[in-house]
């Protein structure tokens, strides 16, 4: 029986699943619904067939579920980000703490103690303290505006359209970041616009403007780095002397010209037209409220996204790293030395390891800062420099804090882990899936005493988690 394009009446959805889709059944097969609510009943249409499930998309909702809320932005729908606005933020929190149990329980498959209650976010709008907007002359168009015979302007920045590289959303308020960061594209925006300065194609790789990212910090300062394609140096200062002059919040102006085939610019120079060339963060320390540890964020630096919650998040891995000023502590995958420089207060000592080597002069630059003399920072692909070498040369660590990619660690490094047998390991994961897969090789040693996700991205189905492990007797 063909089931694509089949319509499905009066299908109550049954709860949320893996990126953010909700899930119910039919035919003895799981189905993925996108744009509804766990509770909401529904007629559905099949859209795509898998071997072992279905993906379909919401026709008419005859019952709102009691878990709906009114979503606040007016691009929600259409914008990749936020996708859970519709649905209300304790709902989120259990499912994402379901989430974390979840994969322990399927994936890592081990004993575990009960998972503390996820820590919430204080902001659930306007918490995020960077976000990245592209240029595109090709702007997606609503079907009314398909539909309409009027002469469009097809100019955008904003975010891309899920799945759709080439087709930017153009955005008139976000709710992600505080401003002036709403102000600040805005106005460049309309600056391009009255200037006819030509924002830049995707497909064809032409046009001048790129890319805008803004980056803000708690204590004020603010970062903006415009990305052009060319050396137009008289429409590049037209925009950035406008910038300097329009918004004094700004304490650092950068440029990148880039004509590459994406707007990655890490392997580019970053050139600061006005202001410092980074911007400072504070974080209290966590025995200490009235000190602080601070950091210096450049445009190539990476930094939690979430500000607020960064800081409770690493008070957590302090808390359960269990610090007593006698332990060797290694912080792999540091980046630019955050963690390991907000533990080094109470470590005998702390090596950082990460393989962007830009990142290390960072994590060297903020122990400076900080006059931290007891951590050392190492770069080098983790497989290839974390081995028993490394660690016969460096002393074997008493704890091991980790905060891989979401890909998690590489099979080699747990295996260097269980070598070194270190009584703790503090393990933070952006992905639980991952985080439970390595929690299982780690199984041959290891029992989970602790487990504490915390909410970094309200409104979208991430979640952070921590999991403490301890050398089994």
């Amino acid at each position: 029986m063909k089931i694509k394009n089949k319509v499905l009446k009066d299908i109550e959805i049954e709860g949320i699943a893996a990126e953010g889709k909700c899930i119910t059944h039919y035919d003895g097969k799981v189905v993925f619904v996108t744009g509804v609510a766990p509770g909401d009943v529904a007629d559905i249409k099949i859209i795509r067939k898998k071997k072992s499930f279905l993906e379909a998309i919401p026709l008419h909702i005859s019952k709102y579920s009691t878990k709906r809320q009114e979503p606040f932005c007016t691009h929600f729908g259409t914008c990749g980000g936020c996708k859970w606005q519709h649905i209300n933020y304790d709902t989120q929190l259990a499912y994402k703490h379901q989430q974390v149990i979840d994969s322990l329980e399927r994936i890592a498959k081990v004993p575990f103690s009960n998972v503390s209650r996820i820590l919430p976010s204080a902001n659930t709008r306007y918490y995020r303290n960077k976000l990245e907007f592209t240029f595109s002359n090709k702007r997606w168009l609503t079907k009314e505006e398909i539909n309409s015979d009027e002469d469009l302007d097809r100019n955008a920045l904003g975010f891309h359209i899920p799945k759709r590289f080439d087709k930017i959303l153009d955005i008139d308020h976000c709710y992600l970041q505080p401003e002036p960061s709403n102000d600040i594209r805005l106005a460049v925006r309309g600056l391009a616009l009255e200037h006819d300065i030509s924002f830049f194609d995707l497909i064809t790789q032409q046009g001048f403007l790129r890319n805008l990212i803004i980056r803000d910090t708690s204590i004020g300062e603010v970062m903006v780095i415009l990305q052009v394609a060319g050396d137009n140096r008289e429409q590049l200062e037209l925009i950035l002397d406008h910038l300097k002059n329009t918004f004094p919040e700004i304490t650092s102006l950068n440029y990148v010209i880039n004509t590459k085939g994406n707007e990655t610019f890490h392997d580019l120079e970053v050139v600061n037209w006005y202001g410092k060339p980074y911007i400072m963060e504070e974080m209290a320390l966590p025995d200490a409220p009235d000190k602080v540890v601070k950091f210096r964020i450049g445009p190539k630096s990476f930094f939690q996204t979430n500000t607020d919650q960064a800081n409770l998040l690493y008070k957590k891995t302090w808390e359960l790293a269990g610090l007593t000023g006698n332990e060797l502590v290694y912080d792999l995958y540091t980046g630019t030395g955050t963690i390991a420089n907000y533990v080094a207060h109470n470590a005998k000592k702390v090596i950082g390891i990460e393989y962007v080597e830009a990142a290390i002069e960072d994590a060297k630059v903020n122990a400076e800062i900080n006059n931290i003399s007891n951590a050392d920072f190492f770069a080098g692909d983790m497989k290839d420099l974390l081995n028993d070498d490394f660690i016969r040369t460096h002393g074997q660590p008493d704890v091991i804090i980790t905060d891989p990619p979401r890909a998690g660690m590489h099979e080699d490094v747990c295996k260097v882990i269980l070598n070194a047998a270190p009584e703790r390991i503090v393990y933070v994961s952006c992905n639980p899936a991952t985080q439970a897969r390595d929690i299982a090789i780690l199984d041959q040693k290891y029992k989970v005493t602790a487990v504490q996700p915390v909410d970094m991205f309200p409104h979208t189905h991430h979640v952070e988690n921590i999991a403490l492990l301890e050398l089994k007797k």
